[in-house]
């Protein structure tokens, strides 16, 4: 069974494909996102400053993650506890690319990525996955969309936050994951890529899932 990389901007719902992809082909789904969140939420428990790149990789070497469905939705675990929830927020999400641009949080992380994908039969999305995390995956996907349309989405998301507003911060954050210096957002030299602005998610997931049954996904 093979591997699946899924990489892109933020909004591109590589997110929302990649676990779809994983459920009917019956594949583990890693949320890296979701990692650097959890490292975020307990920088902030426990007072590290997020801009201390080796306060917070100490704290993203010692957490133990583990990933389930239930009822159909993602379940992240950190130490055994469900924090599925308490990453989601604005607040969070800042303290995530605060620490995701850090080489030593990075580098804390990424030999647990690459385990976790070694076995195949994953599907991991972030932004530097097929690149840096599991270059040598079977499949390699960068999904993008215009960043109005995926402005559209965030804003339907965030129905209280100015559209202007959203735009200004999503193309700030394409800045900074395309701009740093360790594992910048970019699409692999072999991925195939899918643009999802006009495609609703059923296309692409019908996509993704024939891509990967022809390498024998």
């Amino acid at each position: 069974m093979i591997a699946i990389a899924v990489d892109g901007p933020a909004s591109s719902g590589k997110g929302t494909v990649a676990r779809r992809v994983a459920q009917l082909l019956g594949y583990q789904y890693v949320d890296t996102g979701a990692m650097y969140r959890t490292v975020g939420l307990l920088c902030q428990r426990q007072g590290v400053d997020v801009r201390d790149p080796a306060a917070a990789a100490e704290v993203a070497r010692h957490i133990d993650f583990a990933f389930a469905f239930r009822d159909g939705a993602l379940v992240v675990y950190a130490d055994g506890e469900d924090v599925s929830f308490a990453i989601r927020g604005e607040v969070v999400g800042a303290a995530a690319s605060a620490v995701a641009v850090h080489p030593p949080v990075r580098s804390a992380l990424l030999g647990l990525q690459r385990a976790l994908g070694a076995a195949g039969r994953v599907v991991m999305d972030g932004r530097d996955i097929g690149t840096v995390v599991l270059p040598r995956s079977q499949l390699k996907v960068y999904l993008d969309a215009s960043l109005d349309e995926r402005a559209r989405r965030r804003h339907a998301e965030l129905p209280d936050r100015a559209y202007a507003d959203v735009r200004a911060e999503l193309a700030a954050r394409d800045a900074q994951d395309m701009g740093r210096a360790t594992a910048p957002l970019r699409a692999a030299d072999d991925a195939i890529h899918l643009d999802s602005t006009r495609l609703t998610i059923d296309e692409v997931v019908n996509s993704v899932v024939r891509l990967a049954r022809e390498r024998g996904g």
